[in-house]
């Protein structure tokens, strides 16, 4: 299990700082594209970063045009970021080199396996992202 993590994640700085963008950045485009508009507490959540880190990472996608933030209409406290055209396009962009990359893994697998192969790894996600948001204490 590791290994694959570890192999994901290596994979994924690289090919997301070939379109130019850190692998924050592109979690944070992937969260806003899933969800719409989000505040910046709810984006913190989405990607298990504190606010604090969140903000610098707004602030860096913002002067690169990917995203724009505005005010909260009923909250003057909170902001809300939402995606520009050049910040879907990117995203656009590493969506296609993924589903490109996962289509090659998945032709080494029988074509009877692929369907449960898929669940499980969704599965195990799911297991994972609620193992976190749950914390340490289970």
């Amino acid at each position: 299990m590791s290994d694959l993590i570890r192999v994901y994640q290596f994979r994924d700085r690289d090919r997301m700082y070939c379109h130019g963008v850190s692998a924050s950045q592109c979690y944070a485009l992937e969260a806003i594209a899933r969800n719409g508009t989000l505040t910046l507490n709810e984006l913190a959540a989405h990607l298990y970063l504190s606010s604090s880190t969140v903000s610098r990472l707004v602030e860096g996608m913002l002067q690169r045009g990917l995203i724009e933030r505005r005010s909260h209409p009923d909250d003057r406290r909170a902001c809300l970021v939402s995606m520009t055209q050049a910040g879907n396009q990117i995203h656009a962009e590493i969506v296609a080199d993924y589903v490109e990359q996962e289509r090659t893994l998945l032709a080494e697998f029988d074509p009877s396996v692929r369907p449960e192969l898929i669940q499980f790894i969704q599965r195990l996600a799911q297991t994972a992202a609620a193992s976190v948001r749950s914390g340490p204490d289970r």
